[in-house]
C-alpha cells in the first residue's frame, strides 16, 4: 500500500510537471521571434525589425509597402488579441468570443452596421495607397499564421483567430470613434426631452454652456451663469429627486500645447501631446520607427517614430523631422436625431445576425430611414433616427498615413484636408519654428438652414441627410502669442462655433491651467512642457476647499469635526499622499449630487420612462453662483438652508471616506487613486490570477481637472514632447507596455517611468535584437 501510495504520489507530481510544462510551452508558442532571418511572403526587398530594451520597434525598409507588411508582421504577433477587440467593438462582434454578456455590447454598435457599412465603401476608405494597406493585412496574416500556437487569450476562450482584412483596419478607424464620441448620442436626446417639459429658466441652468474657467482659443470666456429671480424658477415647486451618487465621468481626449520657436533658445518649435483614454496593459498604443525611401518625402526619404494603433497601417502621432503633430478630441457636434413619424414611407429593415459563442445566434432587427438607423421606437412606430458621422463614407480614410511625409506645416495642413479620422484638434509644430491649430477629421456638412443647435438637435423635417467633409475646416496658424493648447474644452466662438456645435465640451479648468502654465514664462526646452503635462496642482479645488473649511470649521457635529480636523493642511496638489484633497474632491462631488438631482428632478418627474440622464460637464458654472450666492428661492428641498445642505453634503463625504477606515488622516488620495491597469482577458480569470495580467497598484498622484489626468483605469495613454529636427531631445511616456504577452521581455516595458514621469527618450534606444525579413526568393 506504502509503494502504491508512493507510486501515486510520484505520478500526481509528474502530472502537475506535465501540465505545468504544456501550459508554458503552449504560452511560449505565442511569443514573436525576435532574432534571426525570416522569409516573408510578398516583401520585395530586405527588411529589420529592431527592437530596443522596451521593446521599441525600428523598421528598415526599401518601400513604404514592404515598410507596412513588415509593421502589420509586428503588430500581429505583438497584439493581435487586441487588433481583434477593436474591429470587433466597432462591427459588434464581440459576442463571438464572450458569448452571451456581450450581446448588449454588440447590439448598441450592431444598429449602426459599421461593417456592412465600411465593405460597400471600402474603397474611399483605403485610399489612394491601395497596395500599401494590402500589404499591411498581407503582413498582418502572415504574422499571425508565423506564430507557433495561436495568441494565448484564444487558448483561454478555447476560440481561432479569424484571419485580418483591409475591412478590419477600417473598422479599428471605426472603433476610435466608438471610443471618442457616442454611438447613440443620448446626451443630445436627453437635453431636447428635458427642454420640451423644463420651465425656460431652469433648462438655461442646465444648458448653461460655459463657466469661469473656459480657455477658448477664440472669443472669452463665456463665465458662470446669472441664476434666474424667485419670479422666474423656484426649485420648492417641483418634486425633490434623490441624488444619483454617481462617479463623474470620464473625459475622452486629451491635452496638446506647442510653443513657436520665438519662445525657444534656438528657434525650435515644440509640440506636447498627451491622450486621455482608457488605460490597460497592453497600452492602447504602439512605439516605432519607420524609414523608407520615398521620393515624395522631403529628401527622398521617410524617418518617422511616434505612435501606431495596432490594425492601422500609420502613426498616429509623432515626428518626421520636419514635422510634430497631436490630437486632442474636440467635442463638436458630429450626429443629429431626425423625427420618425408612425407609419412613415422608405423605410428599410435589415436583419444583422449576431453570433454567440455557446449559444444560438442572436438576430437583430435594424429599421433604417435615409437619415439613419432608428435608435429609439415607440410602440405605434413613431421615434428617432441617428446620423452620425461614423456611418457615412470617408469616416476613416487611410490617407492620414501620409503625414508621415509631411515637409512642413503647409503640406500638413493640405494633408489634414483629406484626413478620415473622428473631428480632432490638430496641433502641428515644423522645424523652421512654426505652431498651427486646426479642426481635423469628417465633420457634418450641414446645410445654412439646418444649423445644430446648442446640444439639443433634433433636425427639422425639411432639413436633407448631410454628408460629411474634412477640408475648410477653421484654423489658427502662427498665433501672435506664440503658444497653442487644447483640453477637449470649447476653442471656437462666434459662427465658427454655430457652424461646429457643441456635443459637451469638457470643463475648461485643464485648458486654463495649461494656458496660465504656458504665459508664465518666455522661454521653453522640452522638459518644461513635460512639467506641464504633469502638473497635478488642485487649482481648480481650491477655492471649494476654502468653503469645505467654512462648512466644518466651528461645528459641533463629531463627523464635521473629524473633517474639520483632517483637512486643516491644503496640499495644493492631487498627490497620492493628499488627504485635504481628497476629503474636498468627495465634498464637492456630494454637493454636486444634490445639486444636480433637484434641477433635473421636473424633468425627471414629468418625462417618466422617457426620462434620459444627461451629462452635466459645465454645471461647475451653476454650481458655484449657487454655494456662493446661495438663493432661498433655488434652495434643493427638503433642505432648510445652504448651510444645512453644505453640512450634510460634508457629512455624505466623511461617511463614504469613514467606509475605508476611521482614521481620516489615512484616507489618502493615492488610497482612492489607486492604478488597476490590466489586461482585458483578466476579467476572465480568478482572483489570484489577475495580478499576473495587471500592472502594480500604484498610487497615483493626478486627476481630471488638471494637466496630469489620473485614474485607476483612465488617463494619459501616452505623453510626448518633441521638437521636430530634434527628436533626440523628445520625451515620451506610455503606460502598459509594448507587447501583449506577459511572458515577453516587453510586458509592462516603460509602465514605471509613465508612473513616475521620469524622462524616456522619444528615439529607440540601443538595438537589443534585430529580426532581418528577406522575400522568399532571397538567397
Amino acid at each position: 500500500m506504502r509503494r502504491a501510495l508512493k507510486w501515486i504520489g510520484w505520478g500526481l507530481v509528474l502530472l502537475v510537471v506535465v501540465v505545468i510544462g504544456t501550459v508554458w510551452w503552449l504560452l511560449r508558442g505565442s511569443l514573436p521571434t525576435l532574432e534571426g532571418k525570416q522569409p516573408m511572403t510578398g516583401l520585395q526587398a530586405e527588411a529589420s525589425v529592431s527592437r530596443d530594451a522596451l521593446g521599441v520597434v525600428t523598421i528598415d525598409a526599401a518601400s513604404e509597402a514592404d515598410a507596412m507588411r513588415a509593421l502589420g508582421l509586428v503588430h500581429a504577433q505583438e497584439r493581435y488579441f487586441e487588433m481583434d477587440l477593436m474591429r470587433r467593438a466597432a462591427a459588434g462582434e464581440l459576442s463571438e468570443l464572450f458569448g452571451a454578456a456581450a450581446v448588449p455590447v454588440d447590439q448598441r454598435m450592431r444598429v449602426h452596421r459599421l461593417r456592412a457599412r465600411t465593405d460597400a465603401h471600402l474603397a474611399q476608405a483605403v485610399g489612394g495607397n491601395p497596395q500599401v494597406v494590402q500589404a499591411y493585412v498581407d503582413g498582418v496574416n502572415s504574422g499571425l499564421q508565423d506564430l507557433r500556437v495561436r495568441p494565448w487569450p484564444y487558448l483561454l476562450l478555447r476560440q481561432s483567430p479569424a484571419a485580418w482584412t483591409a475591412t478590419d483596419s477600417v473598422l479599428t478607424g471605426l472603433a476610435m470613434y466608438a471610443d471618442l464620441q457616442d454611438p447613440t448620442n443620448q446626451n443630445e436626446l436627453a437635453m431636447r426631452r428635458i427642454r420640451e417639459v423644463a420651465p425656460p429658466a431652469l433648462y438655461a441652468l442646465l444648458s448653461h454652456d460655459g463657466t469661469e474657467w473656459d480657455a477658448p482659443l477664440f472669443g472669452a470666456a463665456r463665465g458662470n451663469a446669472v441664476l434666474p429671480t424667485a419670479d422666474a424658477l423656484r426649485l420648492s415647486d417641483d418634486p425633490r429627486s434623490s441624488p444619483t451618487g454617481g462617479e463623474e465621468q470620464d473625459v475622452h481626449g486629451s491635452n496638446n500645447f506647442a510653443v513657436a520657436g520665438a519662445l525657444t533658445a534656438d528657434g525650435r518649435a515644440i509640440l506636447a501631446d498627451d491622450m486621455h483614454l482608457g488605460l490597460r496593459a497592453p497600452a492602447l498604443w504602439f512605439r516605432v520607427r519607420l524609414r523608407y525611401p520615398d521620393p515624395a518625402a522631403p529628401g527622398g526619404r521617410v524617418d518617422v517614430s511616434g505612435f501606431s494603433l495596432p490594425g492601422l497601417p500609420a502613426i498616429v502621432v509623432g515626428s518626421n523631422g520636419h514635422v510634430a503633430w497631436g490630437f486632442t478630441n474636440s467635442y463638436i457636434d458630429n450626429a443629429d436625431f431626425v423625427a420618425v413619424q408612425a407609419g412613415a414611407q422608405g423605410i428599410t429593415t435589415h436583419e444583422e445576425r449576431i453570433r454567440v459563442a455557446g449559444g444560438a445566434d442572436v438576430v437583430l432587427r435594424v429599421r433604417e430611414t435615409a437619415w439613419g438607423p432608428i435608435l429609439h421606437e415607440r410602440p405605434d412606430g413613431s421615434g428617432e433616427a441617428l446620423r452620425w458621422t461614423a456611418q457615412l463614407p470617408g469616416a476613416v480614410r487611410l490617407d492620414f498615413a501620409d503625414m508621415a511625409r509631411a515637409g512642413d506645416l503647409d503640406q500638413a495642413l493640405q494633408i489634414a484636408d483629406r484626413a478620415g479620422i473622428p473631428t480632432q484638434n490638430l496641433l502641428l509644430a515644423d522645424q523652421h519654428g512654426r505652431i498651427a491649430w486646426r479642426l481635423i477629421g469628417a465633420r457634418p456638412d450641414r446645410a445654412a438652414a439646418c444649423p445644430p443647435n446648442g446640444t439639443t438637435t433634433i433636425a427639422p423635417a425639411t432639413c436633407a441627410p448631410w454628408a460629411i467633409r474634412g477640408d475648410g475646416s477653421p484654423a489658427l496658424v502662427d498665433p501672435p502669442t506664440q503658444r497653442l493648447w487644447t483640453a477637449n474644452g470649447r476653442v471656437l466662438d462666434g459662427a465658427d462655433l454655430a457652424v461646429a456645435g457643441n456635443a459637451g465640451y469638457d470643463l475648461g479648468a485643464r485648458g486654463r491651467q495649461i494656458r496660465d502654465d504656458l504665459a508664465a514664462k518666455q522661454r521653453f526646452s522640452e522638459h518644461d512642457l513635460l512639467a506641464i503635462q504633469l502638473d497635478d496642482r488642485a487649482v481648480f479645488l481650491e477655492h471649494w476647499w476654502t468653503l469645505l473649511r467654512q462648512v466644518v470649521g466651528s461645528s459641533k457635529d463629531p463627523a464635521l469635526k473629524r473633517l474639520e480636523a483632517a483637512s486643516r493642511q491644503w496640499e495644493d496638489h492631487a498627490s497620492a499622499d493628499a488627504v485635504s484633497y481628497r476629503i474636498t474632491r468627495g465634498f464637492r462631488s456630494k454637493v454636486q449630487d444634490i445639486v444636480s438631482a433637484a434641477l433635473l428632478a421636473p424633468a425627471r418627474h414629468r418625462l417618466g420612462d422617457d426620462y434620459l440622464e444627461p451629462k452635466l460637464p459645465q454645471i461647475e458654472g451653476v454650481l458655484w453662483p449657487l454655494v456662493s450666492e446661495r438663493p432661498t428661492h433655488l434652495l434643493p428641498p427638503p433642505y432648510p438652508s445652504w448651510d444645512a445642505l453644505l453640512a450634510d453634503a460634508a457629512r455624505q463625504a466623511e461617511a463614504e471616506l469613514a467606509e475605508q477606515g476611521p482614521d481620516l488622516a489615512q484616507r489618502t488620495w493615492g488610497e482612492r487613486n489607486t492604478a488597476a491597469i490590466c489586461h482585458p482577458i483578466s476579467r476572465a480569470l480568478p482572483a489570484f490570477a489577475k495580478p499576473w495580467l495587471c500592472m502594480p497598484a500604484d498610487r497615483l498622484p493626478g486627476d481630471r481637472d488638471m494637466p496630469r489626468v489620473q485614474g485607476p483605469t483612465f488617463g494619459a495613454s501616452q505623453r510626448m514632447v518633441v521638437s521636430p529636427g530634434h527628436e533626440a531631445d523628445g520625451i515620451i511616456h506610455m503606460p502598459g507596455g509594448q507587447s501583449g504577452h506577459p511572458l515577453s521581455p516587453f510586458w509592462g516595458a516603460g509602465h514605471e517611468d509613465w508612473v513616475h514621469g521620469k524622462p524616456t527618450p522619444f528615439l529607440p534606444g540601443e538595438t537589443r535584437y534585430t529580426l532581418r525579413l528577406e522575400p522568399p526568393t532571397h538567397r
